[in-house]
Formats: structure tokens, C-alpha cells, sequence
């Protein structure tokens, strides 16, 4: 494990345990209780249907350990809205508070502003970050194949689904592709969703071709999201010749003046 991601996670841990003393699960699953069912994060960007279009995931973040401070002038909830008004399908939110500055409170407020289903972004560890992920009203979690033990996968996976939110399962290398593609999909292949994140945890670079790659190992790339490096319509549409049809797109929006008019730009030949 590269030592950024080792560090984050040592970090989210202690993170966790604190949460736990704060809330307790019994908290979480009463609150829970008190909430409707989840937007359908699956069927908003799985479209077999057409072959010419991309869905995309629009990214809310502040800052990032490769990038620092992405957007001085950062409003969530003005964000989200713009994303829905230029396209998105849906809305990846970013709650790490210490490396990518954001709370896990925007994901509430930015469901309240615009219809789109919201993805939680961040290092989960422990299946209480999966209660607390409902909880706070997400409708889809992220899950880091090489952060995380394959049992342990399974298990957040089962208990997502239960709870009705989409599983996005990403995967930086070929190694952990492979064992992917044997879980993704368990317990029912309508929540879940295969990432390949195009950045090199070692160098921090970024290259749309590993998604290529990456895919041309595959049967099925209709659940297969490309995730980090894209930011022009001609990288969609290379993307779309490898069967890709699915971008998750932050860095790139957050650094425009204009996030919703930058995201309308990317989606411009649609």
C-alpha cells in the first residue's frame, strides 16, 4: 500500500472509533429509520440503451492530497445545483474532512437542493461508516479495493444493499481488477458499480488509457465507471470506443470558474 493511502487510513480509523463514542450505531439505524428509500444511483448511470452517451458523475471537493486547495470559493449546495443543471447524473460528494476538506453534513443539504442521487466519497474502514453513511442520507458508498480485505468488501456490499444504496467498487491495478470482477455485484448486480481509478497512487498522475486497458479485460463494461483525468469531450468519447459510458469528473469541473457551464462543455457532443 502506497504510504498516502496508509496514512489516510490510519487517520480514518482513529476517525471511526471517535464516531462511534459520539453516535452509536443504534443512533444511526433510528435515524435511518426516519428517512426514505434512497435515489437509485444504479439506474440514474447505468443505460445500456445508448451507445453514444455518457453519464456523468459530478464531484464535489474542496481540495485533495495531490492538488491542495482545488476552489477557494467553495459553496456545496450551489455546486450541486449547477451539476444538475448541466447535465450530471448524478453527484459524488466528498466528506473527508482532513485531506479533501469536506463533511459529511453536505450530503443532507445538497439531496434537499436538487433531485440527483448523492455518492459518499470517502475511506470507509468499518461497517458503522456504512450505518452512518445511510444515516446521513447518502445513496450510494465508495469502497477502495485496495483498502479494504475481500470478506470485509462482501460484508459492506451485503449490508449496503440491505440498505438500499449503490456499492461503487474501485480499483487503481490490474492485481485487484481481477478479484473484483469475482465479488462486484454480490448480493444482487443492480447496486453495484466497478470503478477504475485512472491515477497512479505513486506518481499521483493521471491517464484516461488504464481505464482502456483495464476494460479491454472485461466481458461486461456496462457497470464500469472511469474515474480521475478526464476533461474533454474527446476523452469521452474514447472512453465510450472502449465500452465506457460512465465518468466519474471532479478536479477538472472544480477548477473551472464555472463548475455546472465546465461539466455542460464536457457533455457537449452528447
Amino acid at each position: 500500500m502506497v504510504p498516502v493511502l496508509k496514512d489516510i487510513l490510519a487517520r480514518k480509523s482513529i476517525e471511526v472509533a471517535r464516531a462511534k463514542e459520539t453516535v452509536p450505531v443504534e443512533a444511526l439505524k433510528e435515524r435511518i429509520g426516519e428517512l426514505g428509500r434512497p435515489r437509485n444511483f444504479f439506474q440514474a448511470v447505468v443505460d445500456r440503451r445508448h451507445p453514444n452517451s455518457t453519464h456523468a458523475i459530478a464531484e464535489i471537493k474542496r481540495k485533495s492530497p495531490s492538488a491542495g486547495v482545488i476552489r477557494e470559493d467553495f459553496d456545496p449546495i450551489a455546486i450541486a445545483k449547477a451539476y444538475y443543471a448541466n447535465g450530471a447524473a448524478a453527484i459524488s460528494c466528498l466528506t473527508d474532512e482532513e485531506y479533501f476538506g469536506g463533511k459529511l453534513e453536505y450530503i443532507h443539504a445538497i439531496r434537499d437542493a436538487m433531485p440527483l442521487p448523492v455518492l459518499r466519497k470517502d475511506f470507509i474502514v468499518d461497517i458503522y461508516q456504512i450505518w452512518e453513511s445511510r444515516a446521513a442520507g447518502a445513496d450510494a458508498i465508495l469502497l477502495i479495493a485496495e483498502a479494504l480485505e475481500e470478506r470485509d468488501i462482501i460484508d459492506f456490499q451485503i449490508l449496503a444493499t440491505e440498505l438500499g444504496m449503490t456499492t461503487l467498487l474501485e480499483v487503481h491495478d490490474v492485481e485487484h481488477l481481477l478479484s473484483a470482477v469475482n465479488i462486484v455485484g454480490f448480493p444482487h448486480r443492480s447496486y453495484s458499480l466497478l470503478g477504475i481509478n485512472n491515477r497512479d497512487l505513486r506518481t499521483m498522475k493521471t491517464s484516461i488509457e488504464h481505464s482502456m486497458r483495464l476494460a479491454e479485460m472485461l466481458d461486461d463494461t456496462s457497470i464500469l465507471v472511469s474515474e480521475s483525468g478526464i476533461r474533454t469531450p474527446e476523452d469521452l468519447a474514447r472512453l465510450r470506443a472502449h465500452g465506457i459510458h460512465i465518468v466519474l469528473v471532479g478536479e477538472h469541473l472544480m477548477k473551472q470558474p464555472d463548475p455546472g457551464a465546465a461539466l455542460k462543455t464536457l457533455l457537449a457532443t452528447e
